[in-house]
């Protein structure tokens, strides 16, 4: 049998429906993965960076973040990079900052898409080395980067 020109469009342009894929979603095993990959397994210590981020999101398609590290930012001793990472959203590894001495202080600021209620952790490196982070649990009422 045969399908006729119209019956081969007809399949072509419902494809797509049959063919309904999900997008990506991290989840908390490959955030952990990808903060693995980050600190190249070193440990991380709680504390000195400071992540500001409202706990109760109504929307996530714009949701303020800033995070800033402790440092005297000297030749011997600054943050070199902070690594925002989320458990939620299709991609773990969400945004680096990347600083040097010459920055004067390691702070960043910047709006995040947020797919729902997740763990948005960041992870300062220091020149020396050393993982310090913080996190924060983030309520969201609408997600973003999902499809309905």
């Amino acid at each position: 049998m045969k399908a006729t020109r119209r019956q081969a469009i007809a399949m072509g342009l419902a494809m797509p429906l049959a063919l309904r894929v999900r997008p990506a979603q991290a989840t908390p095993e490959t955030m952990q993965a990808a903060i693995d990959a980050f600190t190249g397994g070193a440990a991380v210590t709680e504390g000195g960076v400071e992540l500001k981020i409202p706990a109760l999101v109504e929307n996530g398609n714009s949701v303020p973040l800033s995070v800033s590290a402790e440092s005297p930012m000297t030749d011997e001793d600054h943050v070199e990079e902070i690594a925002i990472f989320n458990e939620v959203n299709p991609l773990p590894d969400t945004v680096r900052f990347h600083f040097t001495p010459r920055s004067g202080r390691a702070t960043a600021q910047t709006r995040i898409r947020l797919n729902g209620t997740q763990h948005v952790t960041a992870i300062a490196r220091k020149s020396d080395g050393t993982f310090h982070s913080a996190q924060v649990n983030v309520i969201v009422t609408a997600p973003a980067c999902r499809e309905s």
